[in-house]
């Protein structure tokens, strides 16, 4: 698939599995309701974002965010199964993120999350969010025999 295919693909699946790893390399792999700007990142290029919402966390300290001061680089995973095989797909984003506590690019990431998932609009997410710069679309899909 082209990376813009990927893109279109990431951008309209209804969530997607974020990978992390700590300082040492202890990987740690949540699923997370994002949003893609397109080109709104430095230099043009493609975000994912997502923020810590409203739904119930063990703590407030997520290992996810920790994870990503630590070490920045991250990959994002979205995908399509079915049954009939001949439908499958995934796409993955390679990405360096940053965790975002205030000021313009936390509102800016809330408006892509709001737009993009209508359940944000009563209850918009309060916590800090992730942005993460695509610097690699890469994906796969099954070819219709």
């Amino acid at each position: 698939m082209s990376p813009q295919e990927c893109r279109v693909r990431f951008a309209g699946a209804p969530h997607a599995y974020l990978a992390t790893a700590d300082a040492d390399g202890v990987p740690h792999l949540v699923p997370v309701v994002v949003a893609v700007g397109a080109g709104a990142g430095p230099g043009g290029r493609d975000v994912v974002v997502h923020a810590v919402d409203h739904k119930p966390k063990r703590s407030p300290d997520l290992r996810r965010l920790a994870n990503i001061r630590a070490n920045p680089t991250v990959a994002l995973l979205a995908d399509s199964y079915d049954d009939d095989w001949s439908r499958l797909w995934w796409v993955r984003a390679d990405a360096h993120a940053r965790v975002v506590d205030g000021g313009p690019e936390l509102e800016q990431a809330i408006e892509l999350l709001v737009a993009r998932h209508p359940q944000y609009a009563d209850r918009r997410p309060d916590g800090p969010a992730v942005v993460a710069e695509v610097t690699r679309w890469s994906g796969w899909k099954a070819t219709p025999g």
